[in-house]
């Protein structure tokens, strides 16, 4: 594969922008640059540091010579988010900051801008073997998916207006070595042998492996079906949560201690405690249907769920052990 001359990655030290560069720096002589908010941060070998300007994203960014711009920085979904406008603060990042970095690539003739967007921008689930496909109505429902979602539409917008090539990506939820969060306290229960509730769980989820989506990340740079494009991305194999601990803690050595309580009872659980939106995401089915992302770029998943989930607990020990 001939890749670009020059690739900028914004949040360069984030999970899934560190995986493009590592990837990239390991398996091309592309001219590297990441994009950063602060002086000294820490990038893989043979990766040039741009830094922001203090405006963050709506200021300047030296693109010049600049190819190809891989697009991961964005104000993240936050769970329990206390801002009084959330859905304005994710504007101004996710979607201010970004047609002004795509308008400023125009303006340098940066050739291709892959956004990694999110699963959001179509909805929070779907019935049990019914996914999401890449071309289908977006119905977002919170104020980071609507940001996307705007983004996205901003992106096509300006792609048609100037010629610039704009491929977009939309995940599902990311792990491998590293991960935080919902999948970082999993490993923590699991590994500690905490017994879960969650064992009658029959739901079906797409995941994807930083490794798997890294990938066609590098797929999309340069190949020429992609552009103008939107693609979905998963491990292509779809898992229920109760099929997702078993793995994760035959990873780990130890068994799953998992109670079959009903489902019914978690959700009424989690509804008079005010979480419903955790019942949702353990109880409920999320699937996206990867059969154009495989078709139109005869990509495939290189990294088998298994193996993905052993690297990402091998990584977990290791940094506990360590």
């Amino acid at each position: 594969m001939s890749l670009a001359k020059a690739v900028l990655v914004t949040g360069a030290t984030g999970f899934v922008g560190s995986g493009v560069l590592t990837r990239l720096v390991e398996s091309s002589d592309t001219k590297l640059l990441g994009l950063v908010r602060t002086r000294g941060a820490q990038l893989p070998i043979n990766v040039l540091p741009v830094l922001m300007s203090d405006e963050g994203l709506m200021g300047n960014v030296p693109l010049q010579g600049v190819e190809v711009i891989v697009h991961c920085a964005a104000r993240v979904h936050v769970m329990d988010d206390r801002t009084s406008e959330p859905l304005s603060e994710f504007r101004k990042v996710n979607v201010d900051g970004t047609l002004n970095l795509a308008r400023q690539a125009v303006a340098v003739g940066v050739k291709r801008f892959i956004f990694i967007s999110s699963i959001k921008v179509n909805g929070e689930g779907t019935k049990l073997g019914v996914p999401y496909a890449a071309d289908d109505d977006p119905k977002p429902m919170d104020p980071y998916g609507i940001s996307k979602m705007e983004a996205e539409k901003g992106l096509q917008q300006l792609a048609k207006e100037t010629g610039l090539e704009v491929v977009i990506i939309r995940p599902v939820l990311v792990y491998g070595p590293g991960v935080k969060a919902n999948f970082q306290t999993m490993m923590k229960w699991l590994s500690k042998g905490v017994p879960l509730p969650l064992g009658a769980v029959h739901n079906k989820r797409s995941l994807v492996a930083l490794d798997n989506l890294v990938d066609l990340i590098v797929t999309c740079l340069d190949h020429p079906a992609a552009a103008n494009q939107t693609f979905m991305v998963s491990d292509g194999e779809d898992l229920s949560t109760a099929e997702l601990l078993s793995r994760i803690s035959g990873a780990l050595g130890r068994p799953a201690r998992l109670l079959p309580v009903p489902v019914w009872l978690l959700e009424l659980g989690a509804a008079i405690v005010g979480r419903r939106d955790v019942a949702r995401r353990l109880c409920g089915s999320l699937q996206v249907d990867i059969s154009k992302t495989r078709e139109l770029l005869g990509w495939a998943p290189p990294i088998p769920v298994d193996e993905a989930l052993a690297k990402t607990v091998k990584a977990f020990q290791a940094n506990k052990n360590g």
